[in-house]
């Protein structure tokens, strides 16, 4: 009689890399001090289940909860050959998952385990301190907005102002990008009361002093420049259009080349090694005076006017394209066609002249000619009306560059001022200018949370609780992300090596800069079979490859973590 033949493969991906990357983390043991639970509950604890829905999230790239349970059905054997042998399905039943949003969705609590987090990871990682960068982006869901809910209108950064959102506030740590400290407010709230909140959550968490915060032009409020000034920290931020206009700035920039003052480049080295200027401009100074809760601040405030060498060939571009549109349009201003309203007038047509230079924005760059030519037509005598002589005018309109005004038009494009408080020493203009052009950092990780890796939004959540739970949720699975790219990336250039085979069809293609995604991509073809008779049972994992080991010897695992899943045969009698 032939023996009843079981053979089971399941998929293990990257689930063994994320699972210990999470408890080297240590998310379960600070989840689970943060957050204690009703002393009835049975099943793994409230950090398991969290780091469990949390591989799923980052390896499936969905964080939706009625489809944990039949992915983790899928890969038991493996997710408990990860560390969680007691790992039931009941465990994370939608049900679960959904009390893991309501418990992460206190604030207090939260906060208390998202500072200790942060000191944590500092420590743990050794990572630099010096800047924090801050900004704020937007969720948006289809849900309809409560009075008193989460959910409201407001200027939308996803370009839905049709649609309910919330706000997320993100402190970052330059220049890794790791989150520190998440907000989340309802979404009608401006960007400017967020910022000081958050910062002094950060420099609580940190424990530490004379930071550099950076942001836009929304944190440049005088309040929160001389709150942080006031706590001995610094801050770097562009000044708005209110703040400092652009005639202002053009003055400024005029002014300091009257003087002679220096004109400072910032050069950065391309592909081919070679020095190219990026940025160049001036430095000037204002003392400000401000209160802060009763206290009267009185600081030198460093103002630096730079221009973007992108920025200003950019609208180069746009200003020689404006003026050709513009005398394109002068030359047949007063051209007769049918249907088009004839300037009968000289005061017409420089009244004309006037609004097409100001539509286009080239008032003062031509020089403009107005012929007039005037025609005498006689009109004979009718009916008691006497002869007399009709005059009508007819108008040329010529026009010409006028090369000075343009070339100093164009010297002044691209520029904007920026504010610091940092000492010169410590933070020069070329050094201001890379630690704001970093600001896509922050913005990736807008990307991601809103974007493939995360899909925060669009919300499809029902309650405030858990539209809360989920921010905090994916935070801590973008810092999962953040942390393993940096890593990977740093002792890539401390060993001066590249990763080859990470790119789809390009297997030769080596990159030292490899993002988290492309590395978790790489575990895609790893399984495990398991087959099983009544008296025999084996297990068998897709060996890994050269590329798999490399990864994990990187970020510092052993292989273990994949080959512990396999094993030699055994009589299960």
């Amino acid at each position: 009689m032939e023996e009843p033949l079981e053979i089971q493969t399941e998929r293990v991906d990257d689930i063994p890399l994320l699972m210990a990357q999470m408890q080297r983390m240590e998310l379960v043991s600070l989840l689970d001090q943060h957050f204690p639970t009703n002393g009835n509950r049975q099943g793994l604890s409230l950090g398991w289940v969290t780091l469990i829905w949390l591989t799923h999230i980052l390896s499936q790239a969905d964080h939706r909860m009625n489809r944990v349970q039949d992915w983790a059905g899928h890969r038991l054997e493996t997710l408990r050959g990860s560390g969680v042998a007691q790992l039931e399905l009941r465990d994370v039943s939608d049900d679960r998952l959904g009390d893991v949003l309501e418990y992460l969705s206190d604030e207090e609590r939260w906060q208390d385990f998202e500072q200790e987090l942060m000191g944590s990871l500092v420590r743990v990682y050794d990572l630099p301190t010096q800047g924090v960068r801050i900004d704020t982006t937007t969720a948006s869901s289809y849900a309809s907005v409560d009075e008193n809910g989460l959910l409201q209108l407001g200027h939308s950064k996803d370009h839905r102002p049709d649609l309910a959102q919330l706000k997320v506030v993100l402190a970052t740590l330059d220049p890794l990008g790791m989150p520190l400290a998440t907000e989340v407010v309802s979404g009608e709230h401006a960007d400017d009361p967020l910022y000081l909140p958050i910062i002094a959550r950060v420099r609580a968490g940190l424990k530490q002093g004379g930071l550099l915060y950076v942001g836009d032009c929304k944190m440049a409020a005088l309040l929160t420049r001389a709150s942080i000034q006031a706590q001995g920290d610094f801050y770097l931020c562009p000044l708005s259009a209110v703040q400092f206009s652009q005639e202002q700035l053009e003055q400024e920039v005029i002014a300091c080349r009257k003087k002679g003052a220096p004109l400072i480049q910032v050069e950065r080295t391309d592909e081919q090694g070679e020095a190219i200027c990026i940025a160049q401009g001036y430095e000037t100074s204002q003392s400000l005076t401000a209160q802060v809760e009763g206290q009267t601040q009185i600081w030198s405030e460093r103002r630096l006017l730079i221009q973007s060498m992108a920025a200003a060939r950019a609208a180069k571009l746009g200003l020689q394209k404006r003026l050709q549109e513009a005398q394109q349009a002068l030359s047949e201003l007063t051209v007769r066609r049918q249907g088009k309203a004839r300037l009968w007038t000289r005061t017409a047509v420089e009244e004309a002249i006037d609004q097409l230079l100001k539509r286009l924005r080239v008032e003062g760059l031509l020089q403009i000619t107005i012929e007039e030519q005037v025609e005498e037509q006689p009109v004979r005598a009718y009916k008691g009306r006497l002869s007399s002589v009709r005059t009508s005018s007819t108008f040329t309109i010529s026009s010409q560059i006028n090369t000075e005004a343009v070339e100093q038009a164009m010297s002044l494009l691209g520029w904007r001022v920026y504010a610091t408080n940092h000492d010169e020493e410590l933070l020069p203009l070329a050094t201001a200018v890379e630690a704001y052009r970093d600001e896509f950092l922050v913005e990736r990780n807008f990307s991601r949370l809103k974007g493939r890796a995360l899909s925060l939004a669009p919300m499809y959540l029902q309650r405030d609780d858990h539209r809360i739970g989920l921010v905090h949720l994916l935070s801590i699975a973008l810092r999962v992300l953040t942390l393993i790219e940096t890593v990977v990336r740093q002792r890539l250039t401390n060993q001066k090596a590249t990763l080859a085979g990470l790119f789809a069809g390009n297997p030769a293609r080596c990159t030292s800069q490899p993002t988290t995604e492309r590395l978790l991509e790489a575990f895609g073809d790893v399984t495990l079979t398991l087959v099983r008779t009544p008296q025999f049972s084996y297990r068998h994992v897709t060996p890994l490859s050269p590329l798999q080991m490399q990864i994990l010897t990187l970020l510092g695992f052993s292989s273990l973590l994949y080959t512990q899943l396999g094993g030699n045969s055994f009589n299960s009698s």
